[in-house]
């Protein structure tokens, strides 16, 4: 018997490829003879990089940079044959990499981000693939701009600094000193949100909750992103704030956008690269899953891209995750024969999340006895003596 395990990352709690161990882990407490095939998946976020490298054979370059508050830490940027280089700016300003009680989003700033994107430019990478989610940022891309050589002026034609809470006083860009390799790569974000910067389905009113933001700071960071994106589409010369994708990673979508970037939601990269359609094809079962699971899983989440594929083989998937919102039963209506919970017992969150791999493999293992009792599938442990069937 076959089983393909792609899960994308439980935020916080472990990566793709931890998540993909405890599920085979899981499945030999039940099933010692199956093959496992790990797939460790992502959709832009975290996870990213390291998914694409494993894909491609390709290797990882350590980068120095600075996090959303500008303190030291270590990025990487993937580099993999034919010219191609992977990174993720959660692995720099990523939202995991500061407390909750450190977040602060009106001085978060997406500058570490620049680094990774020279370290690319550095290596002479012809397409560069920009996994752009989980951040803790919301400034547009200032950050981003001003570390790539942009500047950004107010009314007197003086330096404003790109944190969210300056970004009012900004009159101008001056794209001028943009580093110039920029002008002979192509960039690629690997995204799967769809938000405009702008609005009540912007970066400021979706993502700003999650980093810190109360409802007062909404208004100001979106009136802040308004100022910034009218005079970043005039320097520019294209206007971005309503494509889908400019609010991701708090509106570095829109940055990157504007330089010339294009989007294409990130499962679909991570699936092509990975060959994930081919390691389903011929399996038994799927299973996937990530840290929490919605009714918005559907709209480009990591589980949603497996299941299209594993559907397309006509392959059952069940989904695995730390949260499952009541409005998931909607997954069942697009191919999963189940989404299940991982939580045990009851703790707080901390708790929850370092018991994330051991709550997987239990339920793994829970749920392939539950469908082994209820038989319900043609799926045959092939490796035993016996035609035992399980689900």
């Amino acid at each position: 018997m076959r089983i393909v395990l792609a899960p994308d990352s439980f935020k916080e709690s472990m990566s793709a490829a931890q998540a993909a161990a405890a599920m085979a882990r899981g499945v030999h407490r039940v099933l010692p003879g199956a093959t496992c095939v790990p797939v460790p998946m992502a959709d832009g976020g975290e996870g990213t990089t390291d998914a694409l490298v494993a894909a491609l054979g390709g290797r990882l370059l350590e980068v120095p940079t600075t996090d959303a508050l500008g303190r030291p830490v270590t990025g990487a940027v993937g580099l993999a044959p034919g010219g191609l280089a992977v990174l993720e700016v959660a692995a720099a300003v990523g939202i995991g990499l500061v407390a909750p009680g450190d977040r602060d989003v009106m001085a978060a700033t997406s500058a570490g981000v620049a680094p990774l994107v020279r370290a690319a430019l550095a290596a002479g990478s012809g397409r560069v693939v920009v996994g752009l989610g989980g951040s803790a940022t919301n400034d547009g891309g200032a950050g981003l701009l001003v570390g790539l050589g942009a500047r950004l002026l107010d009314a007197a034609g003086d330096p404003v600094p790109p944190e969210p809470r300056a970004l009012h006083r900004v009159a101008a860009v001056d794209l001028s000193g943009l580093d110039p390799r920029l002008r002979d790569v192509a960039v690629e974000l690997a995204c799967d949100v769809t938000s405009p910067l702008l609005g009540p389905d912007g970066a400021s009113a979706v993502f700003g909750p999650q980093k810190g933001a109360s409802p007062e700071q909404i208004r100001t960071l979106d009136a802040a992103l308004t100022t910034l994106v009218t005079a970043l589409e005039a320097a520019a010369g294209r206007t971005v704030r309503d494509e889908p994708g400019a609010g991701a990673a708090g509106g570095l979508g829109a940055a990157f956008l504007a330089l010339g970037a294009t989007r294409r939601p990130g499962v679909e990269v991570v699936v092509e690269a990975a060959g994930l359609t081919e390691h389903v094809r011929g399996a038994d079962l799927v299973l996937t899953g990530e840290g929490a699971v919605d009714a918005q899983t559907l709209a480009g989440k990591t589980p949603a891209g497996v299941a299209a594929v594993a559907r397309r083989a006509g392959v059952p998937i069940v989904a695995f995750a730390g949260r499952v919102d009541p409005s998931a039963d909607a997954l069942l209506d697009h191919g999963f024969a189940a989404v299940v919970p991982i939580l045990r017992g009851l703790g707080d969150v901390a708790e929850a999340l370092a018991a994330g791999p051991d709550n997987l493999e239990h339920a793994v293992a829970t749920t392939l006895r539950l469908l082994r009792l209820g038989a319900t599938s043609a799926l045959t442990d092939t490796d035993t003596d016996t035609d035992r069937r399980i689900p």
